[in-house]
C-alpha cells in the first residue's frame, strides 16, 4: 500500500506533487509570462498591419517608377518632335533611350502616332499597360505579376503627357522595374521590424507596468497566502485606485480575512469540540451515577417525592441522551424524528418544569396550548426546539431589568390549519439586536448576548427542518421576540388510507 500511494504522487517526468507546486509557483521571466506573448503578439499583429498596408505601397511606387519614365520619355519626345523635320541622329536617339531606360518612344498627337527613337526594336511585346487611369485593385494585381514573374519581359506602357491630348509610349524591359521594387519591399519590410518592435516595445512596458505588474501582485499574494493563510501578512493590500484590477484587489484582501475569520473559527470550534468531548465524557458518568440514585427515589413513600420523581427521571434521561448525542454533532447531521402523535400541552408542561423559572425574577411562563391539540413529530426532538427557545427568552427577560410594558411574560401557544400546526413562542424582552438577525441561524455569530454561541437557534433550525417544517422570527408591532413554528403532518400512505378507512367501517 505505501509503494501504491507514493506512485499515485508522481507526476510525468518523475516530479512529485510537491516539486510540481514549486514550479508553478516560481514566477515566469519578462519574456516568458503574461507579458511576453503580449510582446510577440504586438509584433504579429503590426506585421500583419503591415502586409496589409504593404500590398497598396508597392503597387503606388510601381505606378510612380513608371510615371518617372514616361515623363522623362514625354520630355525627350517633345524636344525631339520640336526638330522636326530634321531626323534626329542613330548615336543620339541610342543615347536618349538608355537615358530613359526605354526601347522605343513613341509620341501620340493629334490622333496620330510617331516613332521618334528607337534601337534593337524587339519584334513583339510580352505585356502592356495603360497608366491613363489605373484602378486599386488593377494596380496591386499588376504589381504582384511583376515582382513574381517580371525581370525579363518586354512591356509596353502609355500615358498621357500631364494634362494635355498629347500622349507617351515607351516600349522597355521590366528588369529594372523588377528590381527596384525587390529593394522597396526590403526596405519596407526592414523598417516594418523596426517599427513593430519599437511600438511592442513601448507597449509592453506600458502594459507591464499598467497591467502586469498588478497582476503579478495578485498573483503573490494568493500564492503567499496560499501557503500560510493565517499570516495576517499575507493578507493582499491594494493601492487604493479605481480600475478593475484594484477593485478585483479589494475583494481578494475582502476575501482572503473572511477565510482568515472562517480558518479561525474553525480551529477554535476543533478545540471546542475536544473541550466538550472531555466533558462530555465526564457528565455521562456522573449523570449515570445519578441516574441509578434516582432509580431508587421511586421506592420512598413520601408523597412530594413520589410526585417529583417521575419529573426527574425524564430530566435524567433527557441529559443522558443529550450528552451521547452530542458527539454526533459536526460529524452528521441529526437522527432522523421518531414521529407519531403527541399533544403540544404535556409537552409545554414539561417545558416549563425544565426551565425552572425563578419566582422572584418576575418571569411569567403563559401557556396557551389547547388541551386536545395534537401535533405530529418526534416529542424529543419538538421539545427541545421549544425549549431553546424558551431559554433564550428566559435569559433576554432576565437581563432587563423593566420591560416597556411593565411585564416578563413568555407566551406558548399554538394552533392546527389544516395539516400543519403553527407553533408560536413570543416574549415581551428587549428583542433581538441588528447584528443578531443578519446572522438569525448561524453558529456563534447569531447570539443575542454577550458569550452566547447561538447553538441553541441552530440546532433548533435543524431540528425543525428535519420535520419538513420552517421556523422563522416574526416583526410584530410590540416590544419582544416572537418565533413562529410550522410542522406539517405526514402524508398518509394510500395502503394506510385504506386499512383505516375499513376500520372505522
Amino acid at each position: 500500500m505505501q509503494a501504491h500511494d507514493q506512485g499515485d504522487n508522481l507526476l510525468p517526468g518523475g516530479a512529485t506533487g510537491s516539486e510540481a507546486d514549486k514550479a508553478e509557483q516560481r514566477p515566469c521571466g519578462k519574456f516568458g509570462g503574461l507579458s511576453g506573448k503580449l510582446l510577440w503578439l504586438t509584433v504579429v499583429c503590426i506585421m500583419l498591419a503591415e502586409v496589409l498596408i504593404f500590398f497598396p505601397s508597392v503597387a503606388s511606387m510601381r505606378l510612380r517608377w513608371l510615371d518617372e519614365r514616361l515623363n522623362a520619355a514625354a520630355a525627350a519626345a517633345i524636344v525631339i518632335d520640336g526638330l522636326q523635320p530634321v531626323e534626329l541622329p542613330r548615336a543620339l536617339q541610342k543615347e536618349t533611350l538608355e537615358a530613359t531606360g526605354t526601347k522605343a518612344i513613341v509620341l501620340r498627337k493629334e490622333g496620330t502616332s510617331r516613332l521618334l527613337a528607337t534601337t534593337d526594336m524587339p519584334t513583339s511585346v510580352d505585356e502592356q499597360y495603360d497608366l491613363t487611369d489605373v484602378p486599386p485593385v488593377i494596380a496591386i494585381r499588376d504589381a504582384l505579376d511583376t515582382m513574381i514573374f517580371g525581370g525579363n519581359r518586354m512591356i509596353r506602357v502609355y500615358g498621357p503627357v500631364q494634362d494635355t491630348n498629347t500622349g507617351v509610349e515607351v516600349v522597355m524591359k521590366d528588369k529594372h522595374l523588377r528590381n527596384a521594387m525587390l529593394v522597396y519591399s526590403r526596405n519596407v519590410f526592414l523598417l516594418s521590424i523596426l517599427i513593430s518592435l519599437f511600438t511592442a516595445t513601448l507597449v509592453f512596458f506600458a502594459i507591464n507596468r499598467i497591467l502586469i505588474r498588478p497582476i503579478r501582485k495578485l498573483t503573490g499574494s494568493m500564492q503567499r497566502f496560499s501557503s500560510d493563510p493565517e499570516n495576517p501578512q499575507n493578507v493582499f493590500v491594494g493601492d487604493g485606485g479605481r480600475d478593475e484590477l484594484a477593485v478585483a484587489g479589494r475583494h481578494l484582501a475582502s476575501m482572503q480575512m473572511e477565510l482568515q475569520k472562517t480558518l479561525k473559527q474553525q480551529k477554535n470550534l476543533a478545540a471546542l469540540g475536544l473541550a466538550v468531548s472531555k466533558i462530555n465524557h465526564d457528565m455521562r458518568n456522573i449523570l449515570a451515577s445519578a441516574q441509578l440514585m434516582s432509580d431508587r427515589l421511586v421506592d420512598v413513600n413520601d408523597p412530594m417525592v413520589k410526585a417529583f420523581a417521575p419529573k426527574l427521571l425524564r430530566t435524567i434521561d433527557r441529559a443522558v441522551g443529550y450528552t451521547t448525542e452530542v458527539l454526533s454533532y459536526g460529524q452528521a447531521t441529526e437522527a432522523a424524528p421518531r414521529r407519531r402523535r403527541i399533544r403540544l400541552y404535556d409537552l409545554t408542561q414539561d417545558v416549563k418544569d425544565m426551565l425552572a423559572i425563578d419566582a422572584q425574577s418576575g418571569i411569567e411562563f403563559i401557556d396557551q396550548m389547547p388541551p386536545e391539540l395534537e401535533v405530529d413529530a418526534d416529542s424529543e426532538q419538538l421539545f427541545r426546539v421549544i425549549h431553546n427557545l424558551c431559554r433564550n427568552a428566559v435569559q433576554a427577560l432576565g437581563a432587563v431589568g423593566r420591560t416597556l410594558d411593565g411585564g416578563k411574560r413568555i407566551t406558548v401557544s399554538a394552533q392546527r390549519v389544516g395539516s400543519v400546526v403553527s407553533i408560536i413562542v413570543d416574549d415581551t424582552g428587549p428583542g433581538m439586536p441588528q447584528k443578531a438577525r443578519q446572522n438569525l441561524f448561524a453558529a456563534f455569530r447569531g447570539s443575542a448576548r454577550s458569550g452566547g454561541t447561538g447553538l441553541g437557534l441552530v440546532i433548533a433550525r435543524e431540528l425543525v427542518l428535519a420535520h419538513g417544517g420552517t421556523i422563522a422570527l416574526v416583526e410584530k408591532p410590540s416590544v419582544g421576540t416572537q418565533f413562529r413554528i410550522e410542522i406539517p403532518d405526514r402524508p398518509v400512505s394510500l395502503d394506510d388510507y385504506r386499512g383505516r378507512t375499513l376500520h372505522e367501517k
